[in-house]
């Protein structure tokens, strides 16, 4: 059994990846699993430390703008799109994979397609409501479509096939901890970071207390500046998220939909902070859901100042009560088995 994930980008397209191939390395202990990722991606530092090889591709993403700079941009990342199509028939040629899963970023698109073309099965998965550009492109031409929501069925008329299956979680983060008495409060903005919202948390902290304990992920962009100013509550990255988020009594944090499927199979009570700067503003939809269901606090990016998150977050800290109603209401939206409805898609293609 020779298969290829195929992510990049961003933690939310890489751990859900690592998720089923973890299951398949269990289930299945002698099958070849292969990564393919972006040169310089943050999936070459992730993906190894699970024990998988990886190969990448380089690639750019698409800016969606009309200016000259952002043309002239796009204009490579289309050349370097053409020449990684080669390089992922070279990849599939020398690999011989049975079958190629993809769960977004700009780096799953040229081996996925050339895949297809090759007449090997293929899948990709969208962890958002809304599909991203490389699932767009790619829904026509692979096996199946794997969607997180029901709703998303509708996006996706040309699709051979599409299932719902949720969006996998690594297996950490089904596990129950606490604090340990002094309340945690856990924040981060996405893998890479955003700055004008970590330029906010500057000044949540300068506003905290001593009654909570704090600990924000900044991202490699900001992590010096950040770790200069706030110090020890300050983190570049964390491996071990799963630990952290299910130990933690609030999280701030934006609302891709891996994040939020993280928060619901841990159970933890949020503060969600939708970034405006996404397709078709796809966070905030995610938002909703949680808000509506109860599980989550949701504080538009434009409404949102460090006064406001800081009177929010104190306020959630000391109403325990609520917060067992939101770490319920979280928990009834997660989608526990998700890892396992991909493996079984995937054993069926085998």
């Amino acid at each position: 059994m020779r298969i290829i994930f195929t992510c990049g980008g961003t933690a939310g397209h890489i751990y859900p990846a690592v998720s089923v191939a973890n299951l398949l390395k269990e289930r299945h202990p002698n099958a070849e699993i292969l990564f393919v990722g972006a040169e310089n991606g943050m999936e070459t530092q992730l993906v190894p430390r699970d024990g998988y090889n990886i190969q990448t591709i380089k690639i750019s993403n698409l800016r969606h703008s009309l200016s000259p700079k952002a043309f002239a941009h796009n204009a490579k990342a289309v050349h370097l799109l053409l020449s990684a199509n080669s390089k992922a028939r070279e990849i599939l040629n020398d690999f011989r994979p049975d079958i190629v899963v993809g769960t977004g970023g700009y780096a799953s698109y040229p081996i996925t397609a050339e895949a297809s073309k090759k007449g090997i099965p293929t899948a990709i998965h969208e962890s958002n409501a809304m599909p991203g550009w490389t699932t767009r492109m790619l829904a026509p031409k692979v096996s199946v479509v794997l969607v997180s929501f029901d709703v998303s069925k509708k996006y996706y008329p040309k699709a051979r096939r599409v299932e719902t299956v949720g969006t996998p979680v690594r297996a950490g983060f089904l596990q129950r901890s606490n604090s340990g008495g002094v309340p945690l409060v856990l924040s981060f903005w996405g893998s890479l970071g955003a700055s004008e919202m970590n330029k906010m948390m500057l000044d949540f902290i300068k506003l905290e207390d001593d009654s909570f304990r704090h600990i924000h992920i900044a991202g490699k962009r900001a992590f010096a500046a950040m770790k200069e100013a706030a110090g020890d509550k300050i983190e570049e990255f964390l491996y071990d998220m799963p630990s952290v988020m299910t130990s933690a009594d609030v999280v701030i944090c934006r609302a891709g939909a891996s994040t939020l499927a993280e928060l619901c199979a841990s159970g933890r009570p949020s503060i969600l902070i939708p970034s405006p700067n996404v397709t078709n503003n796809h966070q905030d939809a995610n938002a909703r859901v949680l808000e509506n269901a109860g599980a989550a606090i949701r504080i538009p990016e434009s409404e949102c100042t460090a006064e406001i998150l800081y009177r929010q977050t104190k306020e959630l800290l000391r109403d325990i009560e609520k917060r067992a109603v939101m770490s319920e209401a979280a928990e009834n939206l997660a989608s526990l088995d998700s890892a396992e409805r991909i493996y079984q898609i995937i054993m069926s293609f085998l």
